[in-house]
């Protein structure tokens, strides 16, 4: 439904067009303007139409976009998992177009690890709390996959 009222809407300003040349005006400064804008306007809506064409026939399927709760401890062979007591979590942003990263110091007992991780995980990882978390490396950063608390 959407798509044809896209195509309907697209071809209505060129009968505004075919219009302004059977008048006789397309050669004055108005005519000349209301063309332009006229095609401008069937333009975008026939390339809105085309994209919800393209959308519609091959839609797509993002599996990155998973969300990092619906996946489980057992990372598999590109992950790790990691424990202990969460010391510190120093935030850094980073330049435009680079990942911001969190440096994270977990001790479990005995000396403390330091892990840098991708994105901001102040909130994620509170100081003082015991955890469990997956990662993975994605494009040389590692990434969080999932927390748990005990």
């Amino acid at each position: 439904m959407l798509l044809i009222l896209l195509l309907a809407l697209a071809v209505t300003p060129l009968f505004g067009i075919v219009w302004i040349i059977v008048s006789g005006t397309l050669t004055t400064v108005d005519g000349l303007f209301m063309s332009l804008i006229l095609l401008a306007m069937s333009g975008i809506l026939g390339m809105t139409a085309l994209f919800e064409l393209r959308q519609r026939m091959f839609p797509s399927e993002d599996k990155k976009g998973a969300s990092a709760g619906n996946r489980s401890l057992s990372t598999g062979q590109s992950g790790s998992i990691r424990s202990g007591r969460v010391q510190e979590v120093v935030f850094f942003e980073s330049n435009v177009g680079q990942p911001n990263k969190s440096v994270i110091t977990l001790n479990n007992g005995g000396s403390p690890q330091t892990l840098v991780l991708e994105g901001d995980l102040r909130n994620a990882l509170p100081v003082g709390r015991s955890v469990r978390i997956a990662l993975r490396k994605e494009g040389g950063n590692n990434v969080l996959v999932d927390v748990s608390y005990s």
